[in-house]
């Protein structure tokens, strides 16, 4: 993590970097706001004025590391963004921080049935619709925002909880079966005729031998 400029930035950085700190031998359960307070040297009263409690703060540092560590690519082509994308998320999950981060998120999740998207998840799926447009206005066919977190995005996920983390090459294989997904490829066949001239209307369209 690169230490950032600002005092605001910097007590976020000091909190941020002291929960990773905890995380490693404790719980997200165990955490408190005195103990982050001790290891960060950020006075108790600064972090619950910011944060409030321990969810919120772990929310933010979710929130914070995908921003961080997996910045969404403009390669200038459909494919060479969700490679550059996809081995990112990898490789931060992969990582020292992007488990640790992760567990967290995952362990502050409330158990009501009827619970709606998360923050994170909403501005991450905004980002990578804006990716999937400016692929659609480069002329190219991609496949939708959901499609991408289902295929790609949920399974480097799953990996990195409840297995060994994905690597990149992995990463890549997943970009591969989105793109040859049956609904992507429909969406090729479908581009053609899309692209067909329109049909010509009123009477000269109808008048015999025209």
């Amino acid at each position: 993590m690169q230490r950032p400029h600002g005092r605001s930035a910097r007590i976020r950085y000091q909190v941020h970097r002291a929960v990773i700190d905890l995380l490693r031998d404790r719980t997200a359960g165990e955490l408190s706001i005195p103990l982050v307070a001790e290891r960060s040297g950020v006075h108790q009263a600064t972090i619950y004025r910011r944060w409030g409690s321990i969810p919120v703060l772990l929310n933010d540092l979710a929130a914070a590391g995908p921003a961080r560590t997996s910045p969404l690519p403009d390669t200038g082509t459909l494919r060479g963004d969700l490679d550059g994308y996809a081995t990112a998320v990898a490789d931060s999950l992969a990582g020292p921080l992007g488990v640790l981060m992760l567990q967290a998120a995952v362990s502050n999740i409330p158990p009501e049935p009827g619970r709606g998207p998360s923050a994170i998840l909403l501005e991450r799926t905004r980002q990578l619709q804006d990716m999937l447009d400016r692929a659609e206005a480069r002329g190219e066919l991609p496949p939708s925002v959901d499609e991408l977190l289902e295929l790609v995005v949920a399974p480097l996920y799953f990996h990195a909880l409840f297995g060994q983390p994905a690597d990149a090459e992995h990463a890549r294989r997943l970009v591969d079966r989105l793109l040859a997904s049956p609904a992507t490829r429909r969406l090729g066949k479908a581009a053609p005729a899309a692209r067909q001239r329109p049909a010509r209307t009123g009477p000269a369209a109808t008048a015999p031998g025209s």
